[in-house]
């Protein structure tokens, strides 16, 4: 959760509104206002007011009065949006009768029409040394530069960050009554579009209303000349906002709707949201803190605002803790870590242990032990499984074996692994005998004999059944030298 806080220099009071936020979440935690000439300075005044704040800030904003500034809405080509850095101090130069070396500024593109032929842009000024003026004067109150300087009535537009009601297209004044000015910000889209500061306030009322009436008018015909909208509403804020009768006057000589400021999306007390009208400005302060600030920031160029080792100081008991915390995450982390590999490698060793006992004949759960032992069973000399005598081998000895004189047929030929039977057709059973005998005296064959023989049916010839073993000595060598190779490995120690 961020803590930012907006002080609000006015020419009779010093406001501070403490606002936090968080995730879903905007509070105000506190608010403070002390009348300037209740304490010996200006100075005194902003550190009475804000100083109780300081503890656990992440930012300090202000603003410099409306009066010492200048404000300007241009329109630019769009073929200069990609170069507007470099176009916009020239076109601002024709603007202002300072030179641009003497001022600071800051600049924002509004929203157009997606149909638009050319870019908007509303832009501040101000003398350089002006803002370091108020810069160095918040400092010496309390401490700590402001991070952010923004502009007159253009902060108001922030309080569009906190307030649905302020960010929809129909145009809305906010109306800051002061003590010896009025601030005027017009928005729309939820920024502001045009903005004007009047010398008039409520110090000389009622004498004065005609007059700050009158400015009033002339300020939203100029908002209606330049940019061919009409204020629909007016929004009363600022210490005058509680004046009897404020509201109910202004819209009668206006013309217009005045209302008070819509109900907020953040939290706070009944008290503080009854004083919110006053601590307007302080809030729109502490909101553009928050990175959505719509209103400009006069803590640019040669003021740019650097963070620095003081920052670093505050934050340390929070830093501290945060690498603490790191810390110990990482070093969870690291041993649970550690933890599950160890078990997965007493999983995988025992698993390692079974399947070499069950390949290798022996128990092993030192990966290079069982690689030497798979080169070693590898390196043993392993019986060829291609047989020397297979069933063509068996056809061509048949072949062989019936004399050229011979009618014979081959009824069937089955070989299975070393058994074989020949079914087939001779003339006689004296030429199944001859068969047979031929074959028993191949170096490979065993067993030979005739396990059947019976006629045709129909026919004079006789069927035979021939049975016997495919045993070369050769197999027979191997798988000995084999044997006897498994059996000096098991004599082993």
């Amino acid at each position: 959760m961020a803590r930012y806080i907006g002080i609000d220099i006015g020419s009779t009071h010093v406001r501070a509104l403490l606002l936090s936020t968080g995730y879903k979440r905007v509070a105000i935690e506190a608010i403070n206002e002390v009348a300037i000439d209740s304490v010996e300075s200006l100075e005194r005044a902003i550190q009475v007011c804000a100083t109780p704040m300081l503890p656990h800030s992440d930012g300090v904003a202000t603003a410099i009065d409306g009066d010492s500034t200048f404000v300007h809405r241009l329109e630019l080509p769009l073929t200069a949006r990609k170069q507007i850095d470099a176009v916009l101090p020239f076109e601002l130069e024709s603007q202002v009768p300072i030179d641009m070396s003497e001022l600071v500024y800051d600049y924002r593109v509004l929203r157009g029409e997606p149909n638009a032929t050319a870019i908007e842009v509303i832009a501040a000024l101000a003398r350089t040394e002006q803002v370091k003026e108020r810069i160095e004067l918040v400092k010496r109150a309390i401490g700590r530069e402001p991070e952010r300087v923004s502009c007159g009535p253009l902060v108001l537009g922030n309080l569009s960050l906190v307030a649905r009601e302020l960010a929809g297209k129909n145009p809305v004044a906010l109306l800051d009554l002061g003590s010896k000015r009025t601030e005027v910000a017009v928005l729309s889209d939820g920024e502001p579009v045009f903005v004007r500061t009047l010398s008039r306030g409520v110090a000389g009322l009622p004498e004065s209303a005609a007059g700050l009436i009158a400015e009033l008018r002339q300020t939203f015909l100029a908002f209606l000349a330049t940019t061919d909208l009409t204020v629909e509403s007016v929004i009363l804020l600022g210490g005058g906002a509680a004046a009897a009768g404020a509201d109910q006057y202004l819209s009668h000589e206006l013309g217009l709707p005045v209302r008070a400021l819509p109900p907020l999306q953040l939290e706070a007390v009944p008290d503080v949201v009854a004083a919110l009208p006053r601590f307007a400005k302080a809030l729109a302060l502490a909101a553009g803190l928050s990175g959505k600030a719509v209103d400009l920031n006069l803590r640019s160029g040669p003021l740019a605002f650097q963070r620095g080792f003081s920052f670093l100081k505050e934050r340390a008991p929070l830093i501290a803790g945060l690498v603490g915390a790191t810390l110990v995450s990482f070093l969870f982390a690291s041993w649970a870590d550690l933890h599950a590999l160890a078990q997965e490698h007493e999983e995988l060793t025992q698993a390692l242990a079974v399947q070499s006992r069950q390949a290798l004949g022996e128990e092993l759960t030192d990966p290079a032990a069982v690689a030497e032992a798979i080169e070693r069973a590898k390196a043993k000399e392993e019986p060829d499984p291609m047989p020397h005598l297979d069933a063509f081998d068996v056809m061509v000895e048949l072949s062989n074996a019936v004399p050229m004189a011979v009618t014979h047929d081959v009824e069937e030929l089955d070989v299975d692994h070393t058994h074989v039977r020949i079914n087939g057709i001779v003339p006689t059973t004296k030429d199944a005998q001859d068969i047979s005998t031929k074959f028993a005296e191949h170096r490979c064959v065993s067993g030979s004999k005739i396990a059947k023989v019976s006629q045709v049916v129909g026919d004079t010839r006789q069927k035979y059944v021939l049975e016997f073993e495919l045993k070369c000595p050769e197999d027979a060598g191997v798988k000995k030298k084999t044997k006897s190779a498994d059996a000096s490995s098991e004599d082993k120690p």
